[in-house]
């Protein structure tokens, strides 16, 4: 194993220091690291929290900043946050909105994150992600995955949440969004838990695993490397048919990385997946490309589509400044 650390059990104390010095100017880091909040919060307005186990950078602390999450509570690597870590960046971070968490779905964040909405002393909502369409359930879940797709829920709840929309409103939004949103991703090579010192899985040169979860999980089946071309028909043609997305359709499209695929691998499956798209009579109108949920050192990528109309592309649209996502302001 070479990674770039000094002692394993250091790994993730040491990186939110770096991160939370590096981004000093949007957020802070709470007492014993249990969250990353924003540094400036917004009077009244309902707070955003999420987390889950650290690994997929810059899910979930990234994303922590005006227009996306008020907090982020990291775990252990792959391991999800206690509920005193979600108790406690609620507390730090409710400012008489209430509170919603946004969870992706593994059973650990499921099970953490209702413990914590069970004790919390003001109101709370939850959303589920579950936009992973490779597989119904995995190791690490029942029903299916949440995946890259929770990119797109907290970016357009962190807009809405901005605007002053209500926590009810906020929570019925996020099914919507949660809803029209699908992930399919492929990997190229396992990733390295700096715990276990080797790879999470063993796959050939000369192989790939089509619809791998985000911890290194089986996928639908294990084949001979294809083309991006092929890889990208594949991926995005199972986000439209499970959508049942319709010609004339708009969309956005997110290529996400899973740690170690250079950008211009990504643009190239993003452009074959434009193609795959136009195809179908769909347009993608709005475009992200980058890794932005991975999976430590994982070679691959995932395809992530939500169907868009006026109101979720305004919202995708709203400005946003955080350490991972900036625009508009």
């Amino acid at each position: 194993m070479k990674k770039l650390i000094n002692a394993v059990d250091d790994v993730l104390a040491e990186s939110l220091d770096g991160f939370a010095a590096a981004h000093a100017d949007i957020v802070s880091l709470g007492p014993e690291r249990k969250f990353v909040r924003r540094r400036t919060l917004k009077s009244g307005k309902v707070a955003l929290i999420s987390g889950g186990g650290s690994g997929h950078e810059p899910l979930h602390a990234g994303f922590v900043g005006h227009g996306m999450l008020d907090a982020a509570c990291p775990g252990q690597v792959f391991t999800s946050p206690t509920p005193d870590q979600m108790m406690e960046a609620a507390a730090a971070v409710e400012t008489g909105g209430g509170v919603l968490f946004i969870v992706k779905n593994y059973e650990g964040d499921v099970m953490n994150f209702a413990m914590a909405a069970e004790m919390a002393s003001v109101p709370t909502a939850t959303v589920l992600t579950n936009d992973d369409v490779a597989i119904e359930n995995s190791l690490f879940t029942t029903g299916r995955r949440g995946v890259a797709g929770t990119l797109v829920v907290e970016k357009m709840l962190g807009a809405a949440a901005e605007q002053g929309m209500t926590l009810e409103a906020l929570k019925a939004l996020g099914d919507r969004v949660n809803a029209a949103t699908r992930s399919m991703g492929i990997a190229l090579t396992s990733c390295t838990v700096p715990a276990a010192g080797k790879p999470t899985f063993a796959i050939g040169e000369d192989e790939m695993e089509v619809g791998v979860g985000i911890h290194g999980e089986p996928g639908r089946r294990r084949e001979k490397l294809a083309s991006a071309d092929a890889i990208a028909a594949e991926l995005t043609g199972a986000c439209l048919g499970d959508l049942g997305v319709k010609p004339g359709a708009e969309v956005l499209l997110l290529t996400n990385g899973f740690g170690a695929t250079p950008l211009m691998e990504l643009y190239l499956v993003a452009n074959a997946a434009s193609r795959v798209l136009a195809g179908a009579g769909v347009k993608p109108v709005r475009f992200l490309s980058g890794s932005y949920v991975t999976s430590l050192d994982m070679a691959g990528c995932s395809i992530t589509l939500t169907v868009l109309d006026d109101d979720l592309a305004r919202l995708w649209d709203a400005p946003v400044h955080t350490a991972a996502l900036r625009w508009g302001m």
